[in-house]
């Protein structure tokens, strides 16, 4: 794993496209009990090279339960975003990841972590990649039905600030969707 993850830390495979530049961030371990995938790094995250090191991090883990020192320890925690490098901003936030990563890295990467009990599939991205047909019509119902994908992924919404509007509409998240992750991963770690 060691080795797979220096490769794929020096991976340049869409570097041209990137506005700043090749930095892939990820983190795992073979013995990962939960697997996180996200969407892609933002600037702070880029800058830092710490995955969800910003406030999509902070609510993301209060969702979930954890501090900063278990959800950073990948013994407990992998961390691979379907896109590793900042992919540039958008006119509605960041641009989606980039399509390279996820089929070039993700399936190696897997067969590295035979320990992985549940994987997080947060915003649609990783959801459209790993669920496909078995989604639901759009988001909103892919995480109400969160129950549907049990146990193996667990759908969220991305914990983005940009998401607020989101979750005020939809308080079920909060009041049933929370109190289960939280619940499933107690299990685990």
């Amino acid at each position: 794993m060691k080795q797979l993850l220096e490769t794929i830390r020096g991976c340049k495979l869409c570097e041209a496209q990137l506005p700043l530049g090749a930095r892939p961030v990820l983190a795992a371990s073979r013995n990962s009990k939960v697997l996180v995938i996200g969407q892609a790094p933002g600037t702070v995250v880029h800058a830092t090279g710490i995955p969800w090191n910003d406030a999509s991090g902070r609510e993301l883990r209060r969702w979930m339960g954890v501090d900063a020192d278990l959800f950073y320890d990948p013994e407990v925690f992998g961390i691979v975003p379907m896109g590793f490098c900042y992919p540039g901003k958008g006119k509605g936030g960041d641009l989606p990841p980039r399509p390279e990563c996820a089929p070039t890295w993700h399936s190696t990467i897997m067969e590295q972590m035979p320990d992985v009990q549940l994987t997080l599939l947060i915003g649609q991205y990783a959801q459209r990649y790993y669920l496909g047909k078995e989604r639901k019509k759009n988001l909103t119902e892919t995480v109400r039905s969160f129950s549907d994908y049990l146990p193996e992924f667990f759908p969220l919404v991305h914990p983005s600030p940009r998401n607020i509007r989101w979750q005020r509409r939809n308080p079920w998240f909060e009041e049933q969707v929370v109190p289960e992750l939280k619940s499933r991963l107690s299990m685990i770690i």
